[in-house]
Parts: structure tokens; sequence; C-alpha cells
């Protein structure tokens, strides 16, 4: 658990230091989000309609902005060999990335959601919804997008490549979490979908770190 921790502080460290990549994700959250009232104009009843799809969109992207970076600096430095050798299963250490990932990017996203929940007209009762459908959703963002990461690890700008990976497996969390919201706003506690997007994340803590190990390991071959 030491090494564990130890990996999820650095990478913490380093997302928020270098060259301040997490808070350009969040900031793009942030903007994307504003950008919605400013195009379609203020009426509330429009934009309380579009707020879950558009939180979800603008979660998603934003995800994705420091995904690239989450392998390959480390194999460009040669930090992902010695990761490979600490006396930790790959598993676990592609575990504790994805753990900074959601602390770094995941966790200010929730963090601040409400506060665009607000700019786009949202009850009351949609809140409470909305925070547990990002704290649920969100580390299944970073899980899923570790498997892409570490597939197209040896891909120069492989951004686009990523993004063609990454999207179909998010599809799932973008329809439930959405789905989540709208049933708040329904008064209906979320319905089913933060059970669905629980069981994602559930069958996604063991099978996304086996992937990224396995697709790690192909690379450093």
């Amino acid at each position: 658990m030491t090494v564990f921790l130890r990996i999820v502080v650095r990478d913490v460290r380093l997302a928020f230091g270098q060259g301040g990549a997490t808070v350009l994700a969040v900031v793009f959250f942030l903007l994307t989000v504003t950008l919605f009232p400013l195009g379609i104009g203020p009426e509330t009843g429009v934009l309380r309609r579009i707020a879950p799809g558009v939180i979800w969109v603008a979660a998603l992207l934003a995800a994705m902005l420091s995904l690239d970076r989450l392998f390959q600096a480390d194999l460009e430095d040669g930090s992902l060999d010695q990761l490979a050798l600490v006396p930790l299963p790959l598993e676990l250490v592609a575990a504790a990335k994805c753990l900074a990932h959601w602390i770094s990017t995941g966790l200010p996203m929730l963090a601040v959601s409400p506060l665009l929940g607000v700019l786009l007209g949202l009850n009351g009762e949609a809140y409470g919804g909305l925070l547990l459908a990002m704290a649920a959703g969100t580390p299944s963002l970073s899980l899923m997008g570790g498997i892409g990461a570490a597939l197209t690890v040896s891909v120069r700008r492989g951004g686009v490549l990523l993004s063609l990976l990454v999207l179909p497996l998010c599809v799932p969390v973008l329809v439930f979490g959405t789905g989540a919201v709208d049933s708040a706003i329904a008064g209906l506690e979320g319905g089913a979908h933060l059970p669905a997007l629980a069981a994602i994340l559930a069958a996604a803590l063991p099978l996304a770190p086996w992937a990224i190990a396995g697709a790690l390991r192909l690379n450093l071959e």
C-alpha cells in the first residue's frame, strides 16, 4: 500500500504542477458549459432540459484532455520501466495512476458541477442526483480512458486515436449519467440509472487495470 500511495501522490503532484494540464482541463470544463447559455440564450426551461447532457459531455471531453499524457510522459523519461519493476503488480500500478487521474481531474469537476447546475437553471432536487452521478461516473471515465492511454502510449500524437478508442467505451457512462440527472430533475432520485453507473464502475475497477497492464506490457517489450 505504501508503494501504491506513493505512485498516487507522485502523479497528483505532477498533474497539478506539470504545465497546469489539470487546471486547463477544469477550465475547459467550465468554459464549455458556460458557452451554452451564451449560444442558446437565457431561457431557463431550455437550459434546464439540456443541462444534464451538456455537463456530462463537457466532463467527458475535459477528462480526455489529460489522458494522452497518463503514461506517455513516463514512457518518455523512462519512469514507466521503473514502475514496471517496483514490488507491486503492474495492475495495481495502473490502478494507482487512474486514481491519481481521477483525483486531479474528476474530483475538481465533481466539485464545480453544482455551480454549473446553477448556471444552467437546475432545480434544487437535481443537485443530489448530479453529485451522485458524477461521483459514480467520473471514476469510470478515468479507468476506461486509461485503457486507451495504455494502448496508444507508444504512438506519437495519438490523441485522435485515443479519442476513437475511448469515446465508444464511455458512451454507457454518458447515457446513464445524463439519465440519472434527468431522473433527479423529475423527482425520481436517479431512478435505475445510478445503479447502472455503480455497476459499470464495479466492472471497470477489476477489469480496466488488468487491460491497462496488458497493454503496457506489450508496449514495454
